[in-house]
């Protein structure tokens, strides 16, 4: 049987029931038996089978694929949507939308997008967290000057703008940090370098102890911002100002050693002008001292040297300085009217200095003492002696009034009449306080007695003697008078009386001779028998307070006030019978 072609005339095509009628045609001319023609018909079938269900098979697996592709991509897009924080992004395709192919399609242009946005927000994320990090290192001082903080790892489980804030707050947070640590530290090295122009000390060596980077050659915001390198700045300043603090002190002593030294020995101007650097500080606070190099160590060596110097000098000239000081404390109380027995402190002085078993700055410190306590009793003593001056003064008065009464001439149109006039008018209202003047004095002089447990005692003597006295004499002499103008009336009367009886006769001429004419004067004693203002007691007085002293230091007799010039040294046993228009003469101690 001959073979024909295999092609469909009408497809023009090989198709499966073409080549079956050739298989037949084939079969019919070999002659196959119906047995071998199903067998192999069974056969063919079956590879037929056997090829659908591999394609079949290929397909439900390309399929699985795409769907295992679908479902991959959902998640992926609904992870890149919960990390990046955007829910709103886009919306997911449903399984209804499309084939799985179309929802591949829909997908894959939101994923790519999504994946570049994750990719620049870990750019970000990584970007502030590498600032963070370094900023925190800097503050813990973990991180070093020019060290770069390697890359910070990222939470990929969380890209969110949110989460992005927050790192962003973070990082402001620090940084405010950072230039408040650097505010912080600028003051800090600022003040450093104030300190030590003050101290003369230099700067850089100081600072750099600190930390390298606070040098003035590293920019400002490479400096040390670190809470080692603060708490050491911190210290470094309290121990520069306690230092400033010492040495001014120091210096402060230094100088007023200096002034001591140069008044003890009269240092002339233009030597003390040399440490004019050191003693114009010698009143000023810490805060006030702020020139450069006026506390620095060569400058006070240079003020030990010199007070080292002076100290030599002072002990050389140990008696000058003790003689001197001795003056003033006698000045003192010749000022305050206190006895005291200058040639024997003298010569204790000066016995103690030659004989050197005392140190010459322990000498002048007791006397320095004495002058103190010399200064405080005179001025406790100062408010009586006041009171003292003004009696005084007053019994001056009193004693030039009595001589004024007694001039006959004394309104005479002479020169200098209408000043004693005045004088006169002063003087009586002067001399009618003097009763309460002595009263209060002796009221304050008993209360002094008093608080102190001592008696006051006024060249010697005791002042409340003094004024019992004044005041015995004064009733006396207000008794004389009284009796002058008693024995005057008697007289007057009883020469009415011899005119009566035998008329009246010419008074008796009186004897010629040079007028008395009083005229202004500072002192009333010299003109009526008074040699001075000194004061005296009678003599049993004198004997029961001890004699003084005959002769006194010139200068404290002419500082000292003197005695009321009517308070006189005689009992009034002794006084002599007073004639008319006279009275007791004062006498000199």
């Amino acid at each position: 049987m001959a073979i024909t072609g295999t092609k469909n005339p009408l497809l023009g095509e090989t198709t499966c029931g073409s080549l079956l009628q050739q298989l037949q045609l084939i079969w019919d001319e070999v002659g196959e038996s119906d047995e071998e023609r199903d067998k192999m018909l069974l056969q063919l079938e079956q590879e037929c089978l056997d090829v659908y269900k591999r394609k079949v098979d290929q397909a439900s697996k390309s399929r699985v694929l795409l769907l295992q592709a679908l479902a991959d991509s959902r998640v992926e897009l609904a992870r890149f949507l919960s990390v990046l924080g955007e829910n709103s992004f886009i919306d997911i395709p449903d399984k209804s939308s499309g084939t799985i192919k179309e929802q591949l399609a829909t997908i894959a242009p939101a994923l790519e997008q999504l994946r570049k946005q994750k990719e620049e927000r870990i750019k970000e994320f990584a970007d502030v967290l590498s600032q963070i990090h370094k900023i925190r290192g800097e503050i813990t001082g973990t991180l070093k000057i020019g060290e770069q903080k390697g890359t910070s790892a990222v939470d990929e489980e969380d890209l969110s703008l949110k989460k992005l804030d927050e790192y962003h707050s973070q990082l402001q947070e620090l940084q405010k940090e950072k230039s408040d640590r650097l505010h912080k530290v600028l003051d800090f090295v600022s003040t450093v370098h104030d300190l030590c122009a003050v101290l003369g000390m230099d700067f850089f060596s100081t600072i750099t102890e600190v930390h390298p980077s606070l040098n003035d050659s590293v920019g400002v915001q490479s400096k040390s911002i670190s809470n080692d390198t603060l708490s050491k700045l911190s210290k470094m300043v309290m121990a520069l100002e306690e230092d400033k603090k010492m040495r001014l002190q120091k210096l402060q002593e230094l100088a007023a050693r200096l002034t001591d030294l140069w008044n003890l020995m009269d240092t002339l101007t233009e030597e003390r002008s040399l440490f004019n650097h050191v003693t114009c500080n010698i009143s000023a606070t810490v805060d006030e001292v702020m020139v450069p190099g006026a506390l620095a160590l060569d400058l006070i060596e240079q003020a030990e040297v010199e007070v080292e110097r002076l100290d030599e000098l002072k002990a050389s000239k140990m008696k000058e300085i003790a003689l001197k000081k001795r003056t003033e404390l006698e000045d003192i109380y010749a000022r305050a009217h206190i006895e005291i027995d200058s040639a024997a402190a003298r010569e204790k002085i000066m016995s103690l200095i030659d004989s050197e078993n005392v140190e010459p700055s322990e000498l002048l410190a007791d006397m320095d003492n004495q002058i103190l306590k010399a200064k405080e009793e005179a001025l406790c003593r100062k408010e009586i002696l006041e009171k003292i001056e003004k009696w005084m003064s007053a019994c001056e008065e009193e004693s030039w009034l009595e001589d004024y009464n007694r001039d006959e001439n004394r309104y005479n149109a002479s020169r200098g009449a209408h000043l004693n006039l005045k004088r006169a008018e002063k003087a009586r209202i002067l001399v009618n306080k003097i009763p309460a003047l002595v009263d209060t004095l002796t009221a304050k002089t008993r209360a002094w007695e008093e608080d102190r447990g001592t008696s006051f005692v006024y060249d010697g003597v005791p002042l409340l003697a003094m004024l019992d006295e004044y005041t015995m004499l004064r009733q006396d002499r207000e008794e004389e008078k009284r009796r002058l103008r008693d024995q005057k009336r008697f007289h007057e009367q009883l020469n009415t009386e011899q005119e009566a009886l035998f008329g009246s006769k010419p008074s008796p001429a009186r004897p010629l001779g040079p007028k008395k004419v009083v005229g202004p004067r500072g002192n009333a004693g010299a003109s009526n028998g008074t040699p001075s203002r000194r004061l005296s007691l009678s003599t049993h007085h004198s004997s029961s307070n001890g004699v003084r002293s005959a002769s006194r230091d010139g200068k404290r007799e002419a500082n000292r006030p003197s005695a009321p010039v009517n308070y006189v040294a005689i009992a009034k046993e002794d006084a002599t019978p007073a004639v008319p228009g006279s009275y007791p003469a004062p006498a000199s101690p």
